[in-house]
């Protein structure tokens, strides 16, 4: 049945499949609408800064909303106390480095040729596990990890609760 106004009503079981914004087509997925999260944490995994996008977009153009996601104020980065910056091959691009340099962070940065042969040298010291393992805890609540609402900011309300509550629990670990 037409209600007139250039769509379809959807049957009683059926579930309309507008997928929302901040979504779009994942390139792992068979192009299934997808949410990308970039997380910024510290040195211990406790999440700092958070920017969602569709899926299909390029890890480095997050990186500048996400470092300004951080709600409380930065410490400036001196001689004696640098503040670095882990990134993974899929930031080695001009536009990171430069944006580093301006927020003031110390890079760590390896190349595409050079992750290859680091996995090679058993004596390397890895530091992109923290965010991961953040990634991780957060893809322990259901509610986060399969995304149900269609609105942006009702899903970045779930995710900075769920952060919150990783936050908190992170808080009481000795260390």
């Amino acid at each position: 049945a037409s209600t007139g106004r250039g769509w379809r009503s959807t049957g009683r079981w059926e579930r309309r499949r507008s997928a929302g914004e901040k979504t779009g087509p994942n390139p792992t997925d068979r192009g299934k609408s997808g949410t990308k999260r970039s997380l910024l944490t510290d040195g211990r995994g406790v999440p700092l800064g958070l920017a969602l996008a569709g899926a299909n977009r390029n890890d480095h153009k997050l990186m500048r909303e996400t470092v300004e996601a951080v709600p409380v104020e930065r410490p400036a980065p001196t001689p004696e106390a640098p503040q670095g910056l882990c990134l993974d091959k899929g930031y080695d691009y001009e536009e990171p480095r430069a944006l580093a340099a301006e927020f003031g962070f110390t890079l760590h940065l390896r190349t595409r040729g050079e992750e290859r042969e680091a996995k090679r040298h058993a004596g390397a010291k890895a530091r992109r596990w923290v965010v991961e393992r953040t990634h991780s805890w957060l893809n322990r609540f259901r509610r986060v990890l399969v995304r149900w609402e269609k609105r942006p900011d009702a899903y970045l309300a779930m995710l900075h609760f769920a952060l919150g509550l990783i936050t908190w629990r992170h808080a009481s670990l000795p260390g």
